[in-house]
């Protein structure tokens, strides 16, 4: 790939790659971790609500207090955004609206935008994109999530000249998981609230792991990075290990579940009764390649890929993904080379926010991994001509009218004022195919 050594030439040239870091949590944190092993790479600022909070993680993660006395710290993001000398800023936020904010603020500064806030990218990837396009900067994916790692397969899947049946990642669903509130979310992790909160963790952000809402979001951004297709009634979750891959994976009239070729799925890593998977993918990547021909389709054998049996469809996986310790892949991709990692190509999957109870009219909607709403994948066409609320607008809105348990949440629903992120939002749906 030679990013390592480009990097180390700017390093010998005195010209370092300036990043920029909105939001000093986990998967920040990961990153910030990498840096000081990564020669030519600097971090010349940290964004974040709480700036001593982003100084404490920066001292966790390893950084000397050299480092830390050299780095600007804000708790502004859009501040960030315009400093002089960045070249990349990550927005690592994960509030749709303010990465919606940040992205806008970067761009209109000249600088390439690494998104890893992938709910601020399925409402306005599309319109961001092109406004980078415009701009001549690069608007990219997060390396080390699933939606980037599966973009990349998914290209070089094409580029040595295979169809694409299906793509997408693994994880732990049962359909019960869908009316999960924060409250009951840690007995599916094996923990106890108050392990939980001694690590920090969010009960609303792995709530949204486990009701379906993440994957959701990351199946719409794989499909808008991609241009593969989106399932019309949103993820199965088919239970699956890797030895199957290929197998259940290709369309219905070849024997497979899916309701057509070159589509976005998540595979479950429990049976429907809660059996554990064998040899699951509950943390990893897959694509599902179909052979063009005759003669590939036997080197498919030949060679030790797992393949149905036609032989015709073989599966490529990774068993994990590493989260922010890859994000650097990005970053210097973007300053080196002037590409991203996946970028929102057009909008074909949006996220309809669906009740996971029966709600009245005056509740207020509390978004991603909450107690109202979770997240299901739908074709983006789909979802306008139902006029779905996307789960990325549905936090802090009131309804207007009861809705009931398992019904999409509409925009007729809501009381919501026409912002930004709504107004990309429309932006985006134009492009909807």
């Amino acid at each position: 790939m030679n990013l390592a050594r480009l990097c180390a030439e700017r390093a010998a040239a005195g010209r370092p790659i300036r990043a920029g870091l909105i939001g000093a949590g986990k998967f920040g944190s990961m990153f910030l971790s990498q840096v000081p092993g990564i020669e030519g790479l600097e971090v010349q600022a940290i964004a974040d609500l709480s700036p001593d909070r982003a100084r404490q993680a920066c001292a966790q993660v390893g950084w000397d207090e050299a480092r830390i006395a050299a780095t600007r710290f804000t708790d502004s993001g859009v501040e960030l955004a315009g400093m002089d000398g960045i070249e990349v800023v990550i927005e690592a936020t994960g509030n749709p609206r303010a990465g919606i904010a940040h992205a806008g603020a970067a761009i209109a500064a000249g600088r390439h935008v690494v998104m890893v806030n992938v709910e601020a990218d399925v409402l306005a990837g599309a319109a961001l994109a092109e406004r980078a396009r415009s701009a001549g900067v690069v608007y990219s994916m997060a390396y080390g999530d699933q939606p980037a790692l599966v973009s990349e397969m998914v290209d070089w899947g094409r580029a040595a000249g295979f169809r694409i049946a299906a793509a997408g990642k693994g994880t732990k669903y049962l359909p019960a998981y869908h009316t999960v509130t924060p409250d009951a979310v840690w007995s599916h992790y094996g923990l106890t609230p108050e392990e939980a909160e001694a690590a920090g963790m969010n009960p609303q952000m792995f709530n949204s792991f486990l009701d379906g809402t993440k994957s959701a979001i990351e199946g719409a951004a794989i499909a808008n990075a991609t241009g593969l297709s989106v399932p019309q009634e949103g993820l199965a979750f088919p239970p699956c290990g890797v030895d199957d891959l290929a197998h259940v994976l290709r369309p219905r009239d070849v024997g497979g579940q899916l309701e057509g070729p070159g589509m976005v799925e998540v595979v479950s890593s429990l049976e429907r009764d809660g059996r554990p998977v064998f040899r699951d993918l509950r943390w990893g990547v897959y694509v599902v390649l179909e052979a063009p021909n005759d003669y590939a389709a036997a080197c498919f054998g030949q060679y030790g890929l797992p393949t149905d049996e036609t032989g015709r469809y073989a599966a490529m996986y990774k068993p994990f993904h590493m989260i922010g310790l890859e994000l650097s892949i990005s970053v210097l991709s973007a300053a080196l080379r002037g590409e991203p990692t996946g970028s929102t190509r057009s909008f074909s999957g949006t996220v309809a926010s669906v009740a996971k109870r029966d709600l009245r009219a005056g509740e207020m909607l509390d978004g991603e991994g909450g107690y109202t709403v979770y997240g299901r994948l739908a074709p983006a066409a789909a979802g306008a001509a139902r006029d779905v609320l996307p789960i990325g607008l549905a936090h802090k809105v009131k309804l207007l009218r009861d809705v009931a348990a398992g019904r999409e949440v509409t925009f007729a629903d809501v009381e919501i004022a026409e912002d930004e992120a709504v107004q990309l939002y429309r932006t985006s749906l134009a492009t909807a195919r």
